[in-house]
C-alpha cells in the first residue's frame, strides 16, 4: 500500500514539474513587433560596426538571431510581408495579394474602404482605410481572443497598410500618417474620435519645423523614423500598454527605409544614414520599453517585410549580370496589341489584360467571356509570347503551376502566393538581377518582388522575455514568426497559419 501511495505521489510530482516546465499561464506583459520596410538581412552585418550598443547590437548580443529567414511566397511586397509576419500565412490564404490587386476584374488597394470615414482628417484618400480585405486572424487577434478582448493591440506606422494589417481585424487602434497634413490619423473602422494622447502628439507635430519643411517627402528622411518612434512611445504611455493583467501588443513599422531605398538604392549616404538613424530610434524605443514595462517583461521581434535588389546600373558598372525589364514601356502597347489581334482577331486588344502587377498578369475574365474567347487559349497565347521576351526565365499559368517544369523552391513560392480570385493568371520570373522599371522608379533606386535572396532573405531577431541568446543558420520562414510568438504565449495560432514554431526560440 505504501508503495502504491509512493508511486501516486511521485507521479503527481512529475506532472506538476512538467506543467511548470511548459509555462502555461506565464506570459509577458507586452509583445512588440517591429518590421523594417525593405531591410535586407545583410544590413545587420554591413552596418554592425557603425551601430551603437543600445539598438540593433543590443538585440543581436542579447537576443536570438535567425540568420537564414526566407520569404516563402511570391511576390515579395510590403502589404503581403506585413500580413504574413503577423498571420503566419501567405497570400493563398490570408488574401492580401499585393499593395494593389484585382478582385472580379475590379482594381482594389489593399486597405482602401469607402464604407468607413477618416478620423483626424477630412482626407478620404488618406483616411478611408480598414483591414476588410484581410481573410485571416493575426497574432494580435489571437491575443485578444484568448483574453476575451481585454488585451490592447496597437499598430503604428507611416504607411496605412503597415499599421492596419499587423494590428489585425479586431484591434481598436491603428494609426498612420496623413502626409498631406503631417498628422497621425485613423478611421471609423476603429473609433469615431482620436484618443487624447494622439491629439496631444499631433499638436507636437504641428510645431515640428523640420516636418513642415519636408512636407509630403517626409518618407525620404530619417525624420520619418523619429516620428514613428515618438508615436510608438506615445502609444505605449497613452494606452498604458503592458500595465494591465493581460498581455498587450504593440506593432511598429518603419517605412522610411523603403521610401529611401526606392529613391536611392541599397548603397550610398542616404541609405547608410537611414539605418544609422534607425539604430538610434530602436535604442530609444527599447529604453522606453524598459522604463514603462521593465526589461525582461516584454517579448520583442524584429524583421522585414521584404528586402531589395541592388540597383541594376550599379551591378552593370561592376560587370555583373543585371538590367531593367522594360516590358510595360516597350512591349505592352504596340507589339502585344498587334500579337493579340493576329491571334484572336481585330476585335481583340489590350483591354483583355487588366494589368501587370508584381510580375503577374491579371486577365479581364469578363471581357474575354464577352468576346467569346476561351480563357485557357488566351493564357496559353500570352505565355507563349512572354516566354520569348529577353530576360524572362520562366512563365507559368498560376492555376497549373504545380505541373510546370521549374525549380521546386520557385514552384512552392508560386503556390503559396496564389489566391484564385486575387492573384492574377500568369506569373513571370525574370533572370536574377533584373527587375521591372519605368518612370515610377528613380534611376538610382531599387525595387523588390522577386523570389531571389536579395528580396527574400530578411533579418529575424527575437529579444526579451524567455528568449535565450544565440543564433541559427537553419532555414526558417517569415510565416514561422506568428506561430513562434503564439507558442511562447501558449495561445492558439492565427486561423490560417501555415508556419511552424522555431524550436530554438521556443524552449
Amino acid at each position: 500500500m505504501k508503495r502504491v501511495l509512493f508511486i501516486i505521489a511521485m507521479t503527481a510530482c512529475v506532472c506538476q514539474m512538467a506543467l511548470a516546465h511548459t509555462g502555461f499561464g506565464e506570459r509577458p506583459k507586452l509583445v512588440v513587433g517591429i518590421v523594417v520596410d525593405q531591410m535586407r538581412w545583410d544590413y545587420l552585418s554591413r552596418y554592425y560596426d557603425q551601430f551603437g550598443d543600445d539598438g540593433f547590437k543590443r538585440l543581436i548580443k542579447k537576443g536570438y538571431s535567425c540568420d537564414n529567414c526566407l520569404i516563402n511566397y511570391l511576390p515579395t511586397v510590403t502589404s503581403i510581408g506585413h500580413t504574413s509576419v503577423y498571420t503566419g500565412s501567405t497570400p493563398a490564404l490570408h488574401g492580401i495579394c499585393g499593395n494593389d490587386f484585382f478582385i472580379d476584374d475590379e482594381p482594389v488597394s489593399c486597405c482602401n474602404d469607402e464604407s468607413v470615414d477618416p478620423v483626424g482628417t477630412d482626407n478620404r484618400k488618406r483616411g478611408s482605410k480598414s483591414p476588410h480585405y484581410l481573410l485571416s486572424t493575426t497574432i494580435g487577434d489571437q491575443i485578444r481572443l484568448h483574453t476575451d478582448f481585454k488585451s490592447k493591440v496597437v499598430g503604428v506606422a507611416y504607411k496605412d497598410r503597415a499599421a492596419i494589417l499587423p494590428a489585425g481585424r479586431s484591434s481598436d487602434h491603428a494609426y498612420w500618417l496623413d502626409i498631406d497634413n503631417g498628422q497621425f490619423i485613423t478611421s471609423t473602422y476603429y473609433r469615431t474620435e482620436l484618443p487624447d494622447w494622439v491629439k496631444a502628439y499631433n499638436k507636437e507635430l504641428k510645431k515640428n519645423k523640420e516636418l513642415k519643411k519636408v512636407g509630403n517627402d517626409v518618407g525620404l528622411y530619417p525624420l520619418c523614423g523619429h516620428i514613428t518612434t515618438d508615436m510608438a512611445i506615445a502609444a505605449l504611455k497613452g494606452e498604458r500598454l503592458g500595465k494591465g493583467k493581460v498581455t498587450d501588443m504593440l506593432c511598429v513599422s518603419y517605412s522610411q527605409t523603403d521610401v529611401i531605398g526606392h529613391k536611392w538604392g541599397t548603397r550610398g549616404e542616404h541609405t547608410d544614414g537611414a539605418y544609422l538613424e534607425l539604430d538610434k530610434d530602436i535604442a530609444r524605443l527599447l529604453k522606453a520599453l524598459d522604463d514603462q514595462v521593465g526589461e525582461g517583461n516584454y517579448l520583442l521581434f524584429l524583421t522585414a517585410d521584404h528586402g531589395g535588389a541592388h540597383n541594376y546600373q550599379f551591378m552593370i558598372d561592376h560587370k555583373m549580370n543585371a538590367d531593367e525589364w522594360r516590358f510595360t514601356e516597350d512591349v505592352l502597347n504596340d507589339q502585344l496589341d498587334a500579337y493579340l489581334k493576329e491571334k484572336f482577331g481585330s476585335g481583340v486588344d489590350l483591354s483583355i489584360i487588366n494589368g501587370l502587377n508584381g510580375y503577374r498578369f491579371y486577365l479581364n475574365h469578363g471581357k474575354i467571356k464577352a468576346l467569346g474567347l476561351n480563357l485557357q487559349q488566351v493564357k496559353d497565347a500570352l505565355i507563349a509570347y512572354v516566354r520569348e521576351l529577353p530576360q524572362v526565365q520562366f512563365v507559368m499559368d498560376f492555376e497549373k503551376v504545380n505541373t510546370w517544369s521549374v525549380p521546386d523552391n520557385i514552384r512552392s513560392r508560386a503556390l503559396y502566393g496564389y489566391h484564385p480570385h486575387r492573384s492574377g493568371d500568369i506569373l513571370v520570373v525574370l533572370e536574377a538581377g533584373h527587375y521591372e522599371s519605368g518612370s515610377w522608379l528613380a534611376p538610382t533606386g531599387t525595387t523588390h518582388s522577386a523570389w531571389n535572396p536579395y528580396d527574400a532573405h530578411i533579418p529575424l531577431l527575437f529579444y526579451g522575455w524567455k528568449v535565450e541568446h544565440g543564433s541559427t543558420s537553419r532555414e526558417v520562414h517569415i510565416t514561422d514568426i506568428a506561430p513562434t510568438i503564439t507558442q511562447m504565449l501558449h495561445i492558439q495560432q492565427p486561423n490560417a497559419c501555415v508556419g511552424e514554431p522555431i524550436g530554438e526560440v521556443v524552449r
